[in-house]
């Protein structure tokens, strides 16, 4: 048996008005269209829902038995109806991507864009730049919601990622370094030297890029701390230290008076794409699958 939601909506007005030329009022339709849906709904019920005559309308008993259930309908679908507009008005106002360099990576970031548009196309993509001492590019405070980040984040319980690139450590190094005529260097000629440290904010970042774990216990001489990649470049050729960087990211570094250099035997470096644990739109899991299968490709 079908019924359609207007029919419902329209014996509902009636039923509680009890008279159809208000019904039809508020209801915005004649009392004759108005009428004519009220008569389709009791045909394919087989009841009569009204009683008519001179003096008004009332109920029929099973006008009555229908009456809550029928209001209990059009209630649930109007929950639904809000939770789907709550839904579309998150996918336009869409995502804010959190970085604090571009990804580059052989067009990683509009891959995935691509990806995610073809899925939503309504969606909107915001990017935004992150400093350094947020080493989770807006996740944290919200400010974002999904980002490009380094890994590792500081209390990652709190978060999810996918691995985009994993890439090599190199050494940026001034090109008058004594280091910088070697192809490679041994992070154990690096030990004794001043490096370029990100902000303490940055919590476990910070230990990752000074590659504490190699160190065997020496604590690191800080040179200066950096920010972003333009403090860190005049920091380098300013002579104020030596800096670990991924080798995807050495473009960023190399404009004249720079140079780098692998370090074997140091770790990988991680570039994710991440959201927080506890977000779970639509949009920002599309996010996640496009960034996944950008990655993949």
């Amino acid at each position: 048996m079908d019924v359609h939601g207007r029919e419902l909506r329209y014996f509902v007005t009636v039923a509680e008005e009890l008279h159809f030329t208000r019904a039809a009022e508020r209801l915005f339709v004649s009392q004759p269209a108005l009428s004519k849906q009220i008569r389709m709904l009791e045909r394919t019920l087989g009841v009569s829902l009204f009683e008519r005559d001179r003096r008004g309308v009332a109920l029929t008993r099973a006008g009555a038995a229908l009456l809550p259930y029928a209001q209990r309908v059009l209630a649930e679908w109007q929950t639904g109806w809000k939770a789907v507009e709550a839904v579309r008005a998150a996918q336009r106002a869409g995502l804010v991507v959190g970085m604090s360099s571009s990804p580059g990576r052989d067009g990683l970031l509009p891959a995935i864009r691509s990806r995610v548009t073809a899925e939503h196309p309504e969606a909107v993509l915001k990017i935004r730049q992150f400093s350094w001492d947020d080493s989770t590019a807006g996740l944290a405070d919200g400010t974002s919601d999904v980002a490009f980040v380094w890994l590792p984040l500081p209390e990652p319980e709190r978060y999810r990622w996918t691995v985009v690139a994993q890439e090599p450590r190199h050494v940026a190094l001034p090109e008058t370094h004594r280091l910088a005529r070697y192809v490679t260097v041994d992070f154990a000629d690096l030990l004794d030297e001043p490096f370029l440290a990100l902000p303490k904010s940055a919590g476990p970042l910070r230990d990752y890029w000074l590659a504490t774990d190699a160190r065997a216990g020496r604590e690191p001489v800080i040179g200066a701390e950096v920010s972003s990649s333009e403090e860190t470049y005049e920091a380098l050729v300013g002579g104020q230290g030596v800096c670990l960087l991924a080798d995807g990211n050495a473009p960023l570094l190399m404009r004249g008076g720079v140079v780098t250099r692998p370090v074997p035997g140091l770790s990988p470096s991680r570039l994710a794409v991440a959201r927080r644990a506890d977000d779970d739109r639509q949009l920002v899991h599309a996010y996640m699958r496009a960034a996944n299968g950008a990655a993949g490709d």
